[in-house]
């Protein structure tokens, strides 16, 4: 049975900018999403290779099964692997994309992995869920590990692994999440012109790693976003040590983010050099559209890594001008008040004009004594401060420029 062509999907924009206030639920936030970055990367030390362990956070596994010939699409979840298989055995004629979310039923991978002839370290790494992007040969055809990436509104690139499979007339793929981004494959399979439909299974995990791939430039473009939000905050002199401390972890997010494509970059230059019978120049093709796109992820990666280097900078270096502009007040204060600090130590000595014995001392302070002494004094300080002032501004030293 064939489904009716496809609607476009939504667009998803990116997250908006934390505000002010959010970034005490972001450091917590941050701390949590780390701490379960570290119990997934949690390995037991000295265990026999290709030893299975599921998480204990895993989620329960669902499986999802899409058969599909040239005129040809059904899609349905199964409840039960044998029923699932059975299906997938009666139909040699159809190729089939197998998808498993979730890995907490050891039992059920222990099953895929005899039944699709898959070796134990192979599923080891698919069931650690934190390899690196590769390709490996398998006894069926190749087994591919791909990052699928998104930027979240707490200022982190999250992550998770997409493992691939490929055989004969099917594809088989792992993740340990419900939600992927893989839908955009899944309308193209219901489209009655898929392409996909009329090519071999190899072909469907191009389209798999060409929309891994395709969801980079999403995460670039909310992380190039919030930089160009974080530039605007510093030009209009609103950065403070928030604003430092989102600019540094956006840069550990860049450098995140570099780490997952360069492999992703290195897997698909290792598929390009496959032998023919193992990768068809047909599809090798696509393969090198691929390569295309992960040199383009990284160049936005090493610009966008520049562009942080230079946010620091230039924050750096605002700090550095409110600093002196802070200085700039305090000396002009400083020397307003220097010639009136003088002034008033001076009259403040009290030398006395008449002795003890009744002589006049002449030389001693006459003003004391004059009527109109201490506000003579009092505006000769307003002249000093009215001259400071002028000659301070004919310099520009009191603009702001």
């Amino acid at each position: 049975m064939s489904a009716p062509d496809p609607t476009p999907l939504p667009v998803t924009p990116p997250s908006p900018p934390l505000s002010e206030e959010d970034d005490d639920q972001v450091h917590a936030a941050g701390i949590a999403d780390h701490s379960a970055t570290r119990q997934a990367r949690e390995q037991q030390v000295g265990q026999r290779p290709g030893t299975l362990v599921v998480r204990p956070d895993a989620l329960p596994p669902r499986l999802f099964l899409t058969s599909y010939g040239n005129d040809y699409v059904e899609e349905r979840e199964y409840q039960n692997y044998d029923q699932m298989r059975a299906h997938f055995q009666a139909h040699p004629e159809l190729r089939h994309w197998i998808d498993v979310r979730g890995y907490h039923n050891l039992p059920l991978m222990q099953r895929l992995q005899d039944d699709f002839r898959i070796h134990p370290l192979q599923m080891e790494d698919v069931l650690g869920d934190y390899q690196r992007a590769k390709v490996e040969e398998t006894e069926d055809g190749l087994f591919m590990v791909s990052r699928m990436t998104e930027f979240t509104r707490q200022l982190d690139i999250n992550d998770d692994q997409l493992s691939i499979f490929t055989g004969p007339n099917y594809v088989l793929t792992f993740q340990d999440d419900y939600e992927d981004c893989l839908d955009a494959v899944r309308q193209r399979l219901r489209s009655t012109r898929s392409t996909i439909r009329r090519r071999s299974s190899l072909y469907l995990a191009y389209a798999l790693t060409d929309v891994v791939l395709d969801h980079y430039y999403p995460t670039m473009a909310a992380i190039g976003d919030y930089l160009e939000v974080l530039e605007e905050r510093i030009f209009q002199g609103r950065s403070d040590r928030r604003v430092l401390n989102r600019i540094l972890h956006i840069k550990k997010d860049i450098v995140r983010f570099r780490r997952l494509v360069y492999p992703e970059r290195d897997k698909i230059a290792e598929i390009l050099r496959l032998p023919e019978e193992e990768m068809p120049e047909e599809v090798k093709v696509f393969f090198r559209d691929c390569y295309d796109h992960a040199i383009q992820a990284l160049d936005l990666a090493e610009s966008y890594r520049e562009t942080v280097s230079s946010l620091i900078d230039l924050y750096m270096s605002d700090q550095s001008n409110r600093a002196n502009e802070v200085m700039k007040v305090l000396t002009i204060i400083s020397s307003i008040f220097i010639p009136l600090s003088f002034v008033v130590g001076l009259y403040g000595m009290n030398f006395q004009r008449e002795a003890p014995d009744g002589r006049i001392n002449y030389l001693n302070m006459p003003e004391l004594y004059s009527p109109w002494g201490y506000v003579g004094v009092l505006s000769f300080m307003a002249v000093v401060v009215i001259g400071q002032l002028t000659f301070f501004y004919r310099k520009g030293w009191l603009s702001r420029r």
